[in-house]
C-alpha cells in the first residue's frame, strides 16, 4: 500500500530493481515522517495565516501611517531647520567672512601697495637697470666675449677633448678588442659551450628518470587510493547513503503535501465551527433584529428630524437673507438722511441747428453741420 497516489515526480525517479525490502521499509519511514510533520505543517499554517492576517490589518497601515509622519516631519520641519542650520553654520560665517574681512584686508593690505610698488619704484629701476646693461653688453661685452670665447674654446679642446679622443681611439680600442674580445670570445666558442651542451645533456636525462619514478610512485598511490577508498566510499553512498536520503526527501515530501491537506481540512472544520457558533448567530441577529430597528429608525425618527432640520435651516436663511436687506435699507436712508438725496441727472439740450460733432451729444459752436439721418423710410 503506497500513501503517495500521485505519480513519482520526474526529478526523483527511482533505480530499477527495488527489492521488497526498500518497498518494506518506505512505507513506515513514510508513517513516521507524516506523524513528525502533521504539528509542524499546522503551526506552519497556523503562523503564516495569522502573520498575513497581521501584515494586512496592522503592519501594512501602521508602516503607510509611520512613512506619512516621517515624510511629513521630514519636509516640513528637518529639511527647512537643517537648510537654516547648515547656511547659518558653514555658508554665511564663511561668505561675512571672504566679503568683509579677506577680500578688504587682502586688497587694502598686499594688493594696493604691491602695485604701487611695481608700477612706481621697480618698474622705473628695473627700465633704467636694463638700460644701462643693454648698454654695456653692447658696446663692452659683445667683441670681448666673441675673443674670449674664441680662445678659450681651442684652449679646452687641446687639454681636454684631443688628447683623450688620441688615447680612446689608437691605444683602448685596439688593446681591448685584440687583449680582451678575442679570447672571450674563443674561449666562449670553443670551450664553455661544448661543457654547457654536456652538462644540459645530463641534467636532462637524471630529470626524466626522476620524472618516470615520480610518476610510477603517483600511479601507485592513485590507484591504492581508488581502490581502498573512493571505490568503497562511492559504493556506500551509491548503495546505501542516496537510496536513503531519496526515501528520506520522498517520504518528508509525501509528509508534507498530505500535512498540508489535513492542515486545510482542519482549518476548513474550524471555520465551519466558528461560523455555525458564532457566525450565523450574529448573522441571525443582524437580519432579524438589527435590520428592522435600524429601518423603524431611519423611517420614523431620522427622516423626519432630517426634514425638519431642512426646513428649518430654509426658514433661518429666509429670515437672515431678510434681514440682511432691512440693515442695507437702513443704511441707505441713514446714508440719505446724512448727506442728502443724489443730485437728479441734468436734461440734455436739443441742438438749434440740428448741428451736432460726430460721437458728441453736446453742440459746439463753429462745429459743421453733420447731415441728419431720418430713420423712416423716404417717400
Amino acid at each position: 500500500m503506497d500513501l503517495d497516489k500521485t505519480p513519482a515526480p520526474a526529478h526523483e525517479p527511482y533505480e530499477p530493481g527495488e527489492g521488497c525490502l526498500t518497498t518494506a521499509i518506505r512505507i513506515p519511514v513514510r508513517i513516521v515522517v507524516l506523524v513528525l510533520v502533521v504539528p509542524v505543517r499546522m503551526v506552519w499554517d497556523l503562523l503564516a495565516a495569522g502573520a498575513r492576517a497581521l501584515h494586512r490589518s496592522v503592519l501594512r497601515p501602521l508602516g503607510r501611517g509611520i512613512g506619512l509622519a516621517f515624510s511629513w516631519l521630514y519636509e516640513s520641519l528637518l529639511a527647512p531647520v537643517a537648510r537654516v542650520v547648515v547656511k547659518a553654520l558653514f555658508v554665511w560665517p564663511w561668505v561675512a567672512l571672504w566679503r568683509y574681512v579677506v577680500v578688504p584686508v587682502a586688497r587694502y593690505g598686499f594688493v594696493v601697495p604691491v602695485v604701487w610698488l611695481y608700477e612706481k619704484v621697480l618698474t622705473p629701476i628695473c627700465q633704467g637697470i636694463g638700460f644701462v646693461c643693454s648698454w654695456l653688453y653692447e658696446t663692452l661685452l659683445t667683441p670681448t666675449g666673441h675673443v674670449l670665447g674664441a680662445g678659450l674654446t681651442w684652449l679646452g679642446k687641446a687639454l681636454f677633448v684631443w688628447p683623450w679622443v688620441a688615447l680612446w681611439r689608437h691605444v683602448l680600442v685596439p688593446v681591448g678588442y685584440y687583449g680582451f674580445v678575442v679570447p672571450v670570445v674563443w674561449l666562449y666558442e670553443s670551450i664553455l659551450t661544448p661543457i654547457g651542451h654536456g652538462i644540459v645533456w645530463l641534467l636532462t636525462g637524471i630529470a626524466k628518470g626522476i620524472a618516470f619514478a615520480a610518476t610510477g610512485v603517483w600511479t601507485a598511490l592513485v590507484w591504492l587510493v581508488v581502490t581502498l577508498l573512493v571505490t568503497p566510499l562511492s559504493w556506500l553512498h551509491r548503495t546505501v547513503l542516496a537510496r536513503v536520503a531519496r526515501e528520506i526527501a520522498a517520504a518528508v515530501g509525501v509528509a508534507w503535501r498530505i500535512a498540508g491537506q489535513i492542515s486545510r481540512a482542519v482549518g476548513r472544520a474550524l471555520k465551519w465551527l466558528a461560523w455555525i457558533l458564532v457566525g450565523q448567530p450574529l448573522s441571525w441577529f443582524y437580519r432579524t433584529v438589527c435590520t428592522p430597528v435600524g429601518h423603524v429608525v431611519r423611517d420614523y425618527m431620522w427622516a423626519p428630524a432630517k426634514k425638519t432640520a431642512v426646513e428649518t435651516g430654509r426658514a433661518v436663511r429666509s429670515t437672515l437673507r431678510s434681514a440682511g436687506e432691512t440693515v442695507r435699507q437702513a443704511r441707505r436712508d441713514a446714508w440719505r438722511a446724512l448727506v442728502g438725496a443724489p443730485r437728479p441727472a441734468e436734461p440734455v439740450k436739443a441742438p438749434v441747428d440740428g448741428a451736432r460733432t460726430l460721437g458728441s451729444t453736446t453742440t459746439v459752436p463753429g462745429a459743421v453741420p453733420a447731415p441728419v439721418i431720418s430713420l423712416r423710410k423716404q417717400v
